[in-house]
């Protein structure tokens, strides 16, 4: 076979560095586990997370308006995608902050010193006297990261999934880890890995009805293949709706924000902050993406579902977070009720909207950051 026939891909490495840097740090955080003395593991991981967050910042505002892919392959770096991702980074070294705070608690940090001792017990006094800390907090909370870097610019559905799936599994990890209330934590670790894998099980589904009514898994190819037909096709519409349940999940929306009261609650007060701001704003940016790019000739048909959804949402979470005597399944409904504000956004179809969105998206971030920084 000639050698002219093979079509060789070609990677921006510059464009794709602030990814790269939070990947690498995150693995040299594995290995740093796996080898370096326990006494020496927690300040060089801090080294690691900050080092590398600060400099994925940098990154993307040097090269903001310099490095972007046009979207044809499996990433497309734009405007909105570089907004989100220095949005991620700058939530992530807040929540790294919070993450690493020891001074409010004499007894130590949010997390358990083991996660098999017993909240208060003879051996957790022991391991916390002797200098155990979950110092693997940080590669997962790199891990995390780097699949919300990718998640809002990911350009076909097997880079969506791959992205869904490297920040998700992490953060299931990351919920079980609390210091207090231990059980109610590895509950809510266990309700949010089991609901996560059926959302995943949708996203999927959804994802080979999509190829199979189109040929291919690119955003652009797809979008094309919808527009080329203009009639309605049960194939794609049942499609749509299936990816949307994988993606309205991950913000909480209604009827699929079952698991984000007891999750906020039982993860570890940082953990949850973390998730509360950077899930969203990497989740919207996919929502956005793909609402936008691949269904945005069928606004007509999503529209509406979407609009029911978000006043769901809205309603569900104000009425209920009024009910609640914990602080933060009181917060939690209260994000979920912002997730339905963010979707007027989405549902409007347009220019104005996105830039509403994103900027509501950030503005929300910090400000539910800085809530749970007092809780």
């Amino acid at each position: 076979m000639a050698a002219d026939t093979f079509k060789f891909p070609t990677i921006d490495y510059g464009a794709l560095a602030p990814i790269l840097i939070v990947a690498a740090a995150a693995v040299i955080g594995v290995l740093v586990e796996a080898f370096a003395p326990r006494g020496a593991r927690r300040p060089l991981q801090l080294i690691l997370v900050f080092g590398s967050l600060i400099a994925a910042f940098v990154e993307v505002v040097v090269h903001a308006g310099i490095r972007q892919l046009d979207g044809g392959g499996s990433v497309a770096l734009d405007g909105p995608g570089l907004a989100l991702q220095g949005a991620v980074l700058l939530i992530s070294i807040v929540g790294a902050m919070l993450m690493a705070e020891r001074q409010v608690d004499p007894a130590g940090d949010a997390f358990a010193a083991r996660a098999s001792t017993l909240p208060g017990s003879d051996d957790e006094r022991q391991f916390s006297s002797r200098g155990f800390l979950q110092t693997e907090i940080w590669p997962l909370m790199l891990f995390a990261v780097t699949g919300m870097l990718l998640f809002p610019i990911a350009n076909d559905l097997l880079m969506l999934f791959v992205a869904l799936e490297v920040m998700s599994l992490p953060l299931y990890l990351l919920v079980g880890m609390a210091r207090r209330r231990r059980l109610l934590s590895q509950e809510a670790a266990l309700k949010y890995f089991i609901l996560g894998s059926f959302s995943s099980a949708f996203f999927l589904f959804g994802s080979a009805l999509l190829y199979g009514y189109s040929g291919s898994i690119n955003f652009g190819k797809i979008a094309a293949a919808i527009s080329g037909n203009p009639g309605q096709n049960m194939l794609i519409l049942v499609g749509v709706g299936m990816i949307a349940v994988g993606l309205l999940f991950k913000i909480g929306a209604a009827p699929f924000h079952q698991w984000t009261p007891d999750v906020y609650q039982g993860a570890p007060t940082p953990v949850t902050a973390f998730m509360a701001a950077a899930v969203k704003v990497a989740a919207f940016g996919a929502i956005l993406r793909v609402f936008y790019v691949i269904f945005g000739g069928l606004r007509w048909d999503w529209q509406p579902m979407l609009w029911v959804i978000a006043i769901l949402t809205m309603l569900i979470g104000a009425i209920v977070a009024v009910t609640q005597t914990d602080v933060k399944r009181m917060l939690a409904y209260s994000s979920i009720a912002q997730a339905g504000f963010i979707l007027l956004g989405v549902i409007a179809a347009n220019p104005a909207g996105l830039r509403g969105a994103i900027f509501y998206l950030v503005a929300y971030a910090f400000t539910t950051l800085g809530t749970f920084a007092v809780v």
